[in-house]
């Protein structure tokens, strides 16, 4: 909302999201953790929650339409926006219990943007 360049239509990404994950030791397999584990659940959460899925501000005008229409949506407190979106994995990575240090959406080939424990 209140985007003057051209994402104030309405409009979707493909986004590539990229988890960091550090620890001080190994588990006994020589791992911070297991790739399979982390990906199963990032990519559960982020197909169920996000993936097709509209996600709007809470003042967005086009909500009670949306609603209406049955359309699929999800009402965010900030603007979603690729930062927002990476704080929002993360925070559900570190609920998980895995050490993230850092979590960057890739819009585009050449567009990210990084959430971190530095950032906290």
């Amino acid at each position: 909302m209140n985007h003057p360049g051209k994402c104030r239509h309405l409009h979707g990404h493909s986004a590539r999201v990229s988890i960091t994950l550090e620890s001080a030791e190994l588990n006994e397999q020589g791992m911070v953790c297991d790739f399979s584990d982390i990906n199963k659940y990032a990519d559960k959460w982020i197909s169920e929650t996000l993936d097709h899925n509209m996600l709007l501000h809470k003042d967005d005008p086009i909500l009670p339409a949306l609603k209406i229409a049955g359309e699929r949506h999800m009402v965010v407190d900030e603007h979603p926006t690729a930062e927002f979106l990476a704080k929002l994995i993360y925070e559900h990575v570190a609920k998980g219990g895995f050490p993230v240090t850092n979590v960057s959406v890739w819009e585009t080939d050449s567009a990210n943007a990084s959430y971190s424990s530095s950032s906290c």
